[in-house]
């Protein structure tokens, strides 16, 4: 069973006849553990039609670029190939998603989309829901709680969405299961574009090329899962302590496919909480990272489409910035000098060198790179613009609720007020002090550098 929860009609029409179900994947991105591909499945099997799996790829999608795409069709390719395994053909159309999915709805008796919570995702789903001559269905498949579920506002803080969160998490907590498809889709005369050859698709698509891809990262559903793996059993239960340390790798490296969809949320958290002789802190203390902060973030953008703003700042760190606006900085920076890690200080130019070479930056690298914006740019709103600019153009999990949420706490946003002082007022301070009293900062300098030795 879907909990019903996660399922909502997106338009009222009467079930047609039709000669498929159809499933816009786009948030979605993988043949498993997906609540949207699974509800789809078993329309189909109830209706007695094949199932058709469309995705749109839009070549001005807000803010990717070539980084971005490559990773995404690399992932596509390995799920178009593990439907085709399961009897289901998956088209990838080259234009807009809501035009994709409003294209094969034309013959469907029922239109299956997964759930997104940015602007621009919403509108898609709306607009498509408005113009598709069939039935239309929104299945939420990559959070743990339901977005409104968890909460009908905008939570303040952590602390605030924690309990709400906990008092549903363990009725979401289960598998899902995947059902046999009784007839296959394969020989549907659908017309698609091709991606077996990622570079030659990519050739025929007008992105932008500033950003170049990575080879940190490995795309797809099965890298994620041999990724969750080698975590659980090597480094999980030295998360609560090393976490933290940039010098060290004791993190997961979920976000990027988390962001692209190629591994659900709740796989992972069963893969956790299942996992024998591992300690109760370690995965309470990681599962706080992927449920509570992951999807507080979910319902910032969710309720607040301010996300990307100055402006969806609490009204406290907002009066407190403008308060020491006229504060002098020394120095100051422009976009420019900081997209080239030309600052005076090697711990945030490090931070910034290994986001440009491996599309990821350490966690908390990030939290420090962040501030450190705002205490060297000409004002906060011109520091927010740079960090959002800057995280959104070279991080494989840029554009993303985490990422917005992200940049908006090294301004304030689900913080709470600390000791004032100058630049920052009240805003969270952080420094090059704390970094080398907390870590071996030696030994991060030397791991960023060892990757630009190519």
């Amino acid at each position: 069973m879907i909990d019903p929860e996660r399922i909502q009609p997106l338009n009222s029409l009467p079930d047609r006849s039709g000669d498929y179900v159809a499933y816009w994947m786009q948030a979605s991105q993988r043949a498993e553990y997906n609540h949207a591909l699974e509800f789809a499945v078993r329309e189909a099997n109830n209706r007695k039609q094949p199932l058709l799996v469309v995705f749109g790829v839009t070549p001005d999608y807000p803010e990717a670029n070539l980084r971005h795409y490559t990773f995404m069709l690399e992932g596509l390719r390995e799920t178009q190939e593990a439907l085709k395994d399961r009897g289901i053909r998956m088209v990838v159309s080259r234009q807009s998603p809501d035009k994709a999915a409003l294209g094969v709805a034309e013959h469907a008796s029922l239109l299956v989309a997964d759930r997104g919570y940015l602007r621009f995702q919403v509108d898609w789903r709306h607009r498509v829901a408005e113009d598709a001559p069939c039935p239309v269905v929104q299945v939420e498949s990559d959070v743990i709680v339901p977005v409104e579920t968890a909460s009908p506002k905008e939570e303040y803080a952590a602390a605030t969405i924690r309990p709400k969160i906990h008092k549903h998490v363990e009725h979401f907590l289960k598998s899902v299961r995947s059902s046999r498809v009784k007839r296959d889709s394969l020989g549907l005369k659908v017309n698609g574009w091709s991606i077996d050859n990622v570079e030659a698709a990519l050739s025929e698509l007008r992105v932008d090329r500033g950003v170049g891809p990575v080879t940190a990262f490995e795309a797809g559903t099965a890298e994620a899962r041999k990724r969750l793996d080698a975590f659980i059993s090597n480094r999980l239960d030295d998360y609560p302590e090393q976490r933290n340390h940039p010098e060290l790798d004791a993190v997961s490296h979920m976000s990027p496919y988390l962001h692209f969809g190629q591994i659900s949320p709740l796989q992972i958290a069963l893969k956790v909480e299942r996992a024998g002789g591992k300690s109760r802190e370690a995965k309470d203390d990681y599962l706080e990272e992927l449920i509570v902060r992951r999807e507080l973030s979910m319902n910032f953008v969710y309720y607040n489409w301010d996300y990307d703003a100055y402006t969806s700042l609490p009204d406290w760190a907002r009066k407190t910035l403008e308060a020491h606006k006229k504060d002098k900085r020394d120095p100051i920076y422009k976009t420019e000098a900081f997209e080239a890690a030309e600052t005076n200080d090697p711990y945030w130019n490090a931070a910034q060198k290994e986001m440009v070479l491996t599309g990821k930056m350490h966690n908390y690298m990030r939290m420090y790179w962040g501030k450190k914006i705002l205490e060297w740019s000409a004002s906060p709103e011109e520091a927010f613009k740079t960090a959002l600019y800057l995280n959104n153009k070279y991080e494989l999990d840029g554009r993303d609720p985490n990422s917005f949420a992200g940049v908006a706490w090294c301004f304030g946003k689900h913080d709470r007020p600390w000791t004032e002082r100058k630049i920052f007022g009240k805003v969270r301070y952080m420094n090059d002090n704390g970094l080398r009293r907390k870590f071996d900062m030696d030994a991060y300098l030397a791991k960023v550098e060892a990757l630009q030795a190519p």
